[in-house]
Order: C-alpha cells, then structure tokens, then sequence
C-alpha cells in the first residue's frame, strides 16, 4: 500500500495508483499461474486491455518458440477475433493462433480460455439486478469503455436467468444431513396468485439454514406433507425431537402431526392468535385484550398461563362468543413452550413466526420490484435467489444457549408418548 499526504489532490493518487497498478503488470510476466494473471487483469480495467495482448503474446512465444525459428513443433498460425471479459463486460481483442504441425491441430491458449470466464463475475451482475438496476438500463450504469457488448438488455437476462436457476438448484438439492435441526419455521408468501411456502431450520447452535421452498396452498396438508417428504429425503432429521412454529395453517398442523408423528411438537404463533382474537373488536377495545392476552402468555408456567387464557375465554363468552371461540381454537398449541417449561427463556425467538416474518420481509425488499411474473418457475428462481443472498447475514435465535435443554424436555416427552402408544396398543389387542 502506499501513502499519501493531505496536501496531494485526487489527480495526483490516482496517478500512484496507476503507477501501483503498471507495477503489478509488469511483474504478470514473472508468475506462472495463469488463475493470478487473469485475476489481476480483470481487476485493473484501466490498463487491463493493454496487457490482454502482452499475456496472449508470451504464451504463443512460450508454446512457438520466437518467430522464423525453424525446427519447432508448434508454430504460429495467424490470428482472429475473439472477446474477453474484464469485469462484467466483453470486450472485443485479437486473438493469435498457434497449431501443432505434428498433429495437425489447433493449440487452444489457456490464458484466453480463462479470460473468456466472467470468474464469478455473472454473480455480481446478478447481485446488481437482485438489487433494483433494470436490464435496459445496465448498458448505461456499467459500460466501462465504448468497445464492450455482451451487456445488452437481453443478453443481460439471460445471465440472471442462469444465476437464478443456478440457486434454485442449489437450495432444493442441497444435503441437510449435515445439520442437527432442533425446531422448524414454516411460513408462506403470495405472489401473483401463488402462494411460496418456505421453511427455515434452527440448529442445535442456534444457526438459521433455508431448508426449502414449495410452491402450495398453505391450507393443502397433502402438499405440505409431500414437501416434507422431500426434506427427508435430503437428509432433514426430526427424530431426536423437533419443534414446528406455524401461524396456525391448518395444513402445516395435520402434515406436521401424520411425518413428524411423536417427534413434532407445535408451537402456535402467539401474536397470530392475539391478532385474530382482538379483530373482533372495534379499534377501541383492541388495546385492552391485547395487553390482557399478552399478559396471560407472559405467565411462568403452563398451568398459570392456561388458567389465565381460559378466565378471559370466560369473560368472552358474555361480550363476544365470536372472540371466545378464536381464542380456545389451537389454544394448547399456542402454549408448546409452556408444556416443555422453557417459555420464559425462548419466548423472544420460538412464541412466534418473527423470526421467519422477517426473513421473508428481507426477501420481499427483492422481490417486491417485480412487475410482473411470468410463471412459477420465474417466482421460485428469484425467491431461491434472495434467501440464498440473505442466509449467510442470518444471526442465531435469542435464547441458542437454552437450545439443548429444550430438546431434553422434548425427549422426555417423546418418551411418555412412546409408551401411552405401546399401552393403547396394548389395549386393543
């Protein structure tokens, strides 16, 4: 690195910095990767193109030998046109050729084979296009030189096209048996008139990994089962104990209790029941069961809780047996935590679908600059895209450490289902 004093204007380092970067070339002739070559010519676009040719140069010298040297096996060929990449863009150069007289064949020159690689490059486009900038105008903000193609309005789709079916890909064949999941999210969002179901595991480390995406009704258990059914098959485990956090779908309740049977455990978003519970309201008596409903699942222990939850029930049933009837539905789901004793401490991550609401906030600030969606496949690319994007931001759930006493608790309870199971089965024979 180099330094400069305070007096020195922006001319003047931009000359060092050029001074830096003809360096740098100068010494390309110097290294025998040829990867290191073509990563420092890509990043140096202002002099890039100056030493394309000078790198193309040495190599057909260090395969043919120096020119009207007779004797040699290979031997200069003439030249054509071809393009490189420097940056995102294709720049059009001339391209000499060498062939073996021996075997009568062209030499290929490694050096412009790299160089026609956008070496991660169609990631940044994508990046850029996730991001808002429109194809038509990507010409406009990213042409480097008057030279470059290949950045068209089309040309430019199709290589977020590949990108995008390049993440889909990824997510729904990656193996998850890596992983050690104690609780799943599961959560839906609407496209057009598509519906996107995407579900976010929790390691036993608090991590958050997207397992999948399908696109369903959230209501269809049939389809919600056969997405498990698929999660399996790569290697998603659930038998040590797994605690399932829904906004109340029907469907994600009958899928989670026929796949994860006595390993599944569901926990029922409390602020989903309170919102449906208070809507029954007008707007001036919301305020107040709200504070009383979050009062009541504020309660240390199960049986405070249900006590509480069941004295307002109550009182419903006399003001609006409408709202009474919301709050007792899936009401001992909503209390998951309270059951296993740990409310308390992971209230803040698992009482709630928060946590997967706002990664699918996070996907919608992509998503949302769509106009219009062509087809399902279209939805599924850009929604695979943006959580990909977004995972590796993702911090662990509040409360991780407690994450190994909860399965504890879970196996505990996994154990006394397995037994009333065998003493009914016992039973009946």
């Amino acid at each position: 690195m180099y330094s400069i004093t305070r007096k020195r204007g922006a001319g003047k380092i931009k000359v060092v910095k050029r001074r830096e970067a003809l360096k740098e070339l100068a010494e390309l002739g110097g290294i025998d990767d040829v990867d290191v070559k073509v990563s420092l010519i890509q990043a140096l676009i202002p002099v890039g193109l100056e030493k394309v040719n000078v790198l193309l140069q040495d190599e057909v010298t260090r395969l043919a030998g120096v020119p009207r040297k007779h004797g040699k096996v290979n031997t200069r060929w003439g030249s054509q046109g071809g393009s490189v990449y420097l940056l995102d863009q294709k720049v059009p150069v001339t391209v000499p050729r060498v062939r073996n007289k021996l075997l009568n064949t062209e030499v290929a020159l490694e050096a412009y084979q790299r160089l026609q690689e956008p070496h991660r490059l169609d990631e940044q486009l994508f990046l850029k296009l996730l991001n808002g900038l429109s194809t038509h105008k990507y010409r406009e903000s990213a042409e480097l030189a008057p030279e470059v193609f290949g950045i068209s309005a089309s040309n430019v789709s199709k290589r977020f096209r590949s990108c995008g079916k390049a993440h889909l890909k990824k997510l729904l064949s990656r193996g998850l048996d890596e992983y050690d999941f104690i609780a799943l999210f599961l959560d839906g969002k609407t496209y057009a008139k598509d519906g996107i179901v995407v579900a976010i595991g929790i390691t036993i480390e608090g991590r958050k990994v997207i397992v999948g995406i399908e696109q369903m009704n959230t209501e269809n258990a049939r389809a919600v089962g056969q997405f498990f059914d698929k999660l399996i098959e790569r290697g998603f485990n659930y038998e040590q104990g797994l605690l399932c956090v829904i906004d109340g779908a029907k469907g994600f309740t009958k899928a989670i209790e026929d796949k994860f049977r006595e390993c599944g455990f569901i926990q029922r978003c409390q602020q989903h029941k309170k919102q449906n519970v208070v809507s029954y309201f007008p707007l001036g008596m919301q305020k107040t069961y709200r504070l009383r409903l979050t009062q009541a699942y504020e309660q240390a222990t199960y049986s405070q809780a249900r006590a509480a939850l069941n004295g307002i029930a109550l009182e419903l049933d006399r003001v609006n047996p409408s709202a009474a009837a919301s709050l007792r539905e899936g009401m001992e789901e909503t209390l998951a935590l309270h059951q296993l004793g740990l409310s308390k401490e992971l209230r803040r991550s698992f009482s709630s679908t928060n946590c997967i609401e706002s990664v699918l906030s996070q996907v919608g600030q992509f998503t949302d600059k769509v106009d219009r969606w062509r087809n399902g496949r279209h939805i599924q690319e850009w929604v695979a895209a943006s959580l990909m994007h977004i995972e590796p931001k993702l911090h662990k759930v509040n409360g991780w450490r407690h994450l190994k006493l909860l399965r504890e608790r879970m196996q505990n309870v996994m154990r006394s289902r397995t037994q009333e199971k065998l003493v009914l089965i016992s039973a009946e024979v």
